[in-house]
């Protein structure tokens, strides 16, 4: 094995995920293809559609030349346009011919993997043109592809891999953006501290520091006496960061304290990707 040894949890959080949405989908007939996802606009065929086509665009293949049509009401910008490109050439593949692309995928993806030996800090090409470097592409990548497994498990009503590789991924993932969301998004007083408590297959406890001149740091000792304090399980944490639900909607499964203003706005813009 050529990987970095960097590499290598992000390459094996991938292959978890994306064995997992292989074998989610074999043996789904063509209407459940049709399923809606919470991932917004997207079915069931859309989701492994975009699964396939980051991984093709990974693999070095050329983009599709598509015209998207104008009615696509879930899209709005130009980072959403260019995702949608994959997906919505394949809106019209049947069943076998989805399973058959992702099965071919897999495996030349997972070739190429096995034959990685560049160095994390190599520059890649990213999406619209984005340069990034193989660790921060893999890493996206291997938190991308569990979320979307979650997509299709809620929409197929098959939960699981809530502490997968991936999970754990995602968790670090979506941890590096909350000192961003409550410090630049909010009106978080400074010198203060705002608490995490997430429970269930992924626990941690976190607390997000303001200092006097409004920066923020994460850190894991609890705070004596917080600004404000949220508890939720992972499955709404992640719901919630990658932009599923509405705070309105999960509103029984998050326990606030102290300033429910400040809890309030926390959650209002807790969303981190879509």
């Amino acid at each position: 094995m050529s990987l970095h040894p960097t590499l290598q949890p992000y390459a094996d959080a991938w292959t978890h995920s994306v064995e997992a949405i292989s074998e989610l989908v074999q043996t789904l007939v063509e209407g459940e293809w049709n399923r809606r996802t919470p991932c917004p606009g997207w079915s069931v065929r859309d989701v492994v559609s975009h699964v396939i086509g980051l991984d093709c665009e990974a693999l070095g293949d050329p983009r599709p030349i598509h015209a998207l049509p104008r009615d696509l009401f879930h899209v709005t910008n130009d980072h959403q346009r260019y995702m949608e490109m994959q997906v919505d050439v394949r809106r019209h593949h049947t069943a076998p011919e989805m399973t058959s692309e992702l099965e071919y995928t897999i495996i030349r993806r997972t070739r190429q993997l096995r034959n990685e030996s560049r160095d994390p800090g190599t520059k890649v090409r990213g999406p619209l043109g984005a340069e990034l470097t193989l660790e921060e592409a893999m890493r996206y990548r291997a938190f991308d592809i569990w979320v979307h497994e979650q997509d299709l498990r809620t929409a197929l009503g098959r939960p699981g891999n809530l502490d997968s590789p991936g999970a754990h991924v995602a968790r670090d993932y979506l941890l590096d953006a909350l000192p961003g969301v409550v410090a630049e998004r909010t009106d978080a007083p400074r010198s203060s501290a705002i608490v995490f408590d997430v429970h269930g297959p992924v626990e941690f406890l976190r607390t997000v520091r303001i200092d006097i001149q409004g920066r923020a740091t994460l850190e894991t000792a609890p705070a004596l006496g917080p600004a404000a304090a949220l508890s939720l399980d992972w499955e709404t944490y992640v719901r919630l960061a990658c932009g599923r639900v509405s705070p309105e909607a999960v509103a029984d499964r998050v326990k606030t304290e102290g300033d429910t203003d400040l809890a309030a706005a926390i959650l209002r813009n807790f969303t981190v990707t879509q």
